[in-house]
């Protein structure tokens, strides 16, 4: 884990974008929030998040494409930035699917990304999730 002058670790995690090694990337959230004294409740609700978030990338991920999840661990907050390679030009996350309010319940914020990189179409999720009972 990397840390910043203000405080703030940085964990970077990449893995094929597959379902099955979605598991992995949930558990390493877990431990981060469980180590960044969450409660058992912050706890969950980013693990599930998290879960959530690559499994709704996976499945616009193109072919042999990366998922990649960026944690960065704050003083009572972590925010996680996860993306794909996406499938096609153009493919963006969508917003009005259950997946997406059962994210919007889990998380404090989140917001979903596309752009272009070096020509490759992109897609990701940012999402931010407080320690615990804090003011939104």
């Amino acid at each position: 884990m990397a840390g910043a002058a203000d405080g703030t670790s940085t964990v970077e995690v990449r893995t094929a974008a597959s379902a099955a090694l979605i598991p992995t990337i949930r558990a390493v959230a877990s431990d981060l929030a469980a180590r960044a004294d969450f409660d058992l409740d912050a706890i969950s609700d980013l693990r599930m998040a998290v879960d959530e978030a690559c499994a709704t990338l996976v499945d616009l991920a193109a072919p042999a494409s990366t998922l990649t999840c960026i944690f960065r661990v704050q003083a009572e907050r972590i925010e996680v930035s996860a993306q794909v390679q996406a499938a096609e030009s153009g493919t963006t996350v969508s917003t009005d699917t259950f997946g997406w309010r059962v994210l919007q319940t889990l998380a404090d914020h989140v917001e979903a990304q596309h752009s272009v990189n070096g020509g490759v179409p992109v897609v990701g999720i940012q999402l931010d999730k407080r320690a615990g009972d804090l003011p939104r």
